[in-house]
C-alpha cells in the first residue's frame, strides 16, 4: 500500500513539473461567458429571457487575498428550475449543460452508466453544500491544481466558506470555457472532481461517489470516483459566492 502511494505521489510530481499556473490567461471576461451562454440558450432553446442577460453584473472582485489563494474569475453559471425551497434545481442544471455538451461534441463524449441525471436516489447535490441561486450567478473558482492528493472526503471536511463544484463544473466545461477541455486533452491541467455532487452508484440512496470529469483522446467524460479514495491526475475544483 505505502508502495503505490509513493508511487501516486511521483506520478502526480512529474505531472506538475514544470507546468506553469493557468491563472486569468485562462479565464474568459464575463462579457465572452454571455455570448457563449446565449448560443447555448439558442441552441437547446432554454428560453432563458433577454431580461436575465441584461441583468447580468460584473462579479465580485478579486482581492489579492483570492488571487494567493488561486482563486480566479469571475465566472458566469445559471441555476435552473427550482428545488421546492426557492433554490434552483442543481441536479436539473447540471443536466441541461451535459446535453448541451453532448449535442455540440456528439459522439465525443462518454457518460458513466451510474449517472443519471432523472433519478433523484442516484444524483443529488450533497446535502451540506450551499443551495444554488435561481438564474444567473457569478462566483469565483479555483481549478483543482492545489487539491491534486486529497480525497473528496478530505476537502469536504475542510470546507468552511467555501465548496467544491456541482453544476457549475459542467456547465464551466461545457458552456463558458470550452477550450478547458484542450487544456485537459493536454494535460495543462488537471481532471476535476465535483465534490457537492453526490453519486449513488447502484440506485439505493448509497451516496458515495462524486461526479468526475475529464478529457482525454478528444473524448468528454462523465464518471464518478469513491469520496474516499485519491484518484491521480484529478484535482477537486474551489467554488467561491462571494468574500467571507
Amino acid at each position: 500500500m505505502t508502495e503505490t502511494k509513493n508511487k501516486i505521489s511521483e506520478l502526480v510530481t512529474l505531472f506538475l513539473k514544470g507546468r506553469q499556473p493557468i491563472g486569468k490567461q485562462g479565464i474568459l471576461s464575463v462579457e465572452t461567458q454571455i455570448r457563449a451562454w446565449k448560443k447555448a440558450n439558442r441552441k437547446m432553446k432554454w428560453g432563458i429571457s433577454s431580461e436575465a442577460f441584461s441583468n447580468i453584473g460584473t462579479g465580485p472582485p478579486l482581492h489579492a487575498r483570492e488571487k494567493e489563494e488561486g482563486f480566479i474569475g469571475p465566472v458566469l453559471f445559471y441555476g435552473f428550475g427550482d428545488d421546492g425551497r426557492g433554490h434552483s434545481d442543481a441536479v436539473l442544471s447540471g443536466k441541461l449543460a451535459w446535453e448541451f455538451a453532448r449535442k455540440r461534441k456528439k459522439k465525443q463524449t462518454w457518460q458513466c452508466e451510474y449517472i443519471d441525471f432523472d433519478k433523484p436516489d442516484m444524483i443529488r447535490l450533497r446535502p451540506e453544500a450551499p443551495p444554488r441561486p435561481k438564474g444567473f450567478y457569478l462566483a469565483w473558482i479555483r481549478t483543482g491544481e492545489r487539491l491534486l492528493k486529497q480525497t473528496v472526503s478530505e476537502f469536504r471536511k475542510g470546507l468552511a466558506t467555501d465548496t467544491g463544484f456541482g453544476p457549475e463544473g459542467i456547465q464551466f466545461l461545457a458552456i463558458t470555457h470550452i477550450h478547458f477541455q484542450n487544456l485537459m486533452n493536454e494535460r495543462k491541467i488537471p481532471f476535476m472532481a465535483f465534490a457537492d455532487y453526490d453519486v449513488a452508484p447502484y440506485g439505493f440512496s448509497d451516496f458515495f461517489d462524486a461526479v468526475q470529469m475529464f478529457c482525454s483522446l478528444g473524448i468528454l467524460g462523465l464518471g464518478i470516483g469513491n469520496v474516499d479514495r485519491k484518484y491521480p491526475f484529478f484535482g477537486i475544483p474551489t467554488l467561491r459566492f462571494e468574500d467571507p
